[in-house]
């Protein structure tokens, strides 16, 4: 096997072949990121032949080999010369007889390296954003699906007092959007290098462009025009670091989101409760040991994935602050692997999440017994407001619902119906303020959601939009 041969005999990171989605795989491919480099290299003698530096058959000939990409060639010239840009400018040169002299004409590396990861970051955040917008406009389906279905909410993992399912998605959903403001803003402020040279002062460009009555900024605009990027106004060997870091956090926020949604429906998809049950195909296996499991691991996937993300913009971090004076070169190993890491994770991660918004299930069955057995504690508080309004002891109140819940508490865990409503309105401390009847329409929990389904369907509402903008 060859050095240029990679099958699963030699070790492959699971995102080359697991894990995201082909458009996101091809964008980090290092065939894409050469395209970019050649692409960026004719944009350069575009403008220079603009200026009368090069010959218009030398930018010809450029652009008839643009996509000529040879990695095997290319890398055999790197374990030459230990460079690996230059070795692509040698491999393009051998296949341009006319206008190979002229390619990278004043640049620097980075004018060219990290313009074109500017590009691929911008074009990661576009698949990014059209996939958030699907998972939007899937979530506002079943928003407004379950808007009114009444099931019990949980604080420290326990029984509290009733929501809504859409209400309880809606939250989600409302973190989405956030996630998508951000994208949409870091997508539109993404700058590139521009063309700087070796420190960011134009001197090279400066001294290539003495006499023609152009200056860098006109010849750095050119470029970039045509590359459709805007540039940073002040850099040094590379674009600011800062710039990265900011796209991975956000990136790594949406990771958040999508961790949280996929962790709740863990717990819920858990039997004792039971509420939501990820899909399952006919012939999916759960466990090699245990035939009857139905695991939840979509959700677990994503939560894995997610886990993992949220500790790449500490390495952008590391790379921002660590770029000493004008730059330092100790960033470079791991921005090959950590700025494609960010995206194929979160591709991933919407992929998964789509599926489990479309075709995840809520057990109307399962969140109606819960509500049942646990709802009764929490409309006791009605029970609470209700006989206090009426002139009685709050305190004395208090204690009598304390103590029937403890009751009710040990019935359930044998098994048994809550009877805490039954216990309530037979109970002549209570009945002193109230008829057995209000008692028992006071302990129905099935409506003591306040205005949570108005709620979420304002919240599907917007990401109804969001999803019709995909």
């Amino acid at each position: 096997m060859s050095d240029e041969t990679y099958t699963h005999e030699t070790w492959l990171s699971p995102l080359s072949w697991r894990y995201g989605t082909p458009p996101m795989r091809a964008l980090w491919s290092e065939a894409h990121k050469r395209r970019l480099w050649r692409r960026i290299w004719v944009a350069l003698a575009e403008t220079q032949a603009e200026v009368g530096l090069v010959k218009p058959e030398q930018v010809e000939d450029l652009r008839a080999h643009q996509d000529e990409v040879d990695i095997v060639e290319a890398h055999r010239r790197e374990a030459e010369l230990h460079h690996d840009l230059m070795a692509e400018v040698h491999t393009y040169a051998a296949q341009c007889g006319i206008g190979g002299g002229i390619i990278h004409l004043g640049a620097t590396s980075m004018d060219v390296e990290d313009n074109a990861d500017a590009m691929r970051l911008r074009d990661a955040l576009d698949l990014l954003r059209v996939q958030l917008r699907q998972v939007c406009g899937a979530l506002a389906v079943r928003v407004r699906e379950e808007a009114s279905t009444t099931a019990m909410a949980f604080t420290h993992l326990q029984p509290a007092e009733p929501t809504t399912v859409g209400y309880r998605l809606a939250q989600h959903g409302q973190d989405l959007l956030v996630d998508l403001e951000d994208l949409d803003r870091l997508r539109d402020e993404l700058k590139g290098k521009g063309f700087k040279g070796a420190v960011g002062t134009c001197a090279s460009y400066g001294q290539l462009l003495e006499g023609t009555g152009w200056t860098p900024a006109q010849l750095e605009a050119g470029v970039m025009g045509r590359l459709d990027l805007p540039a940073f106004e002040a850099a040094t060997q590379t674009a600011p670091r800062k710039q990265e870091y900011r796209i991975l956090s956000g990136i790594a926020s949406l990771g958040q989101t999508l961790y949280k949604l996929a962790a709740d429906l863990r717990l819920l998809q858990s039997p004792p409760l039971g509420e939501w049950a990820e899909p399952f195909g006919k012939k999916q296996i759960g466990s090699s040991a245990m035939p009857f499991k139905r695991n939840p691991i979509v959700a677990e996937n994503m939560d894995s994935q997610a886990r993992h993300l949220a500790a790449l913009p500490r390495v952008a971090w590391d790379n921002a602050a660590h770029s000493y004076l004008e730059r330092t070169l100790d960033d470079s190993a791991n921005r090959r692997s950590v700025l494609a890491e960010a995206c194929l994770i979160a591709d991933d991660l919407l992929k998964r999440a789509l599926r489990l918004v479309r075709d995840g299930t809520v057990v109307h069955v399962a969140v109606a017994r819960n509500l049942e057995a646990y709802g009764p504690f929490a409309a006791s508080e009605r029970v609470l407001m209700q006989t206090a309004r009426r002139g009685a002891d709050r305190q004395e109140m208090h204690e009598v619902i304390r103590e029937g819940s403890l009751t009710a508490w040990a019935a359930i865990q044998d098994g048994s119906p809550n009877p805490l409503a039954d216990t309530l309105a037979s109970d002549d401390r209570v009945l002193a303020w109230a008829t057995a009847d209000e008692v028992h329409g006071w302990m129905d929990a099935s409506d003591y959601v306040g205005d949570a389904p108005e709620r979420a369907v304002r919240i599907a509402d917007a990401l109804a939009a969001a999803g019709e903008a995909a």
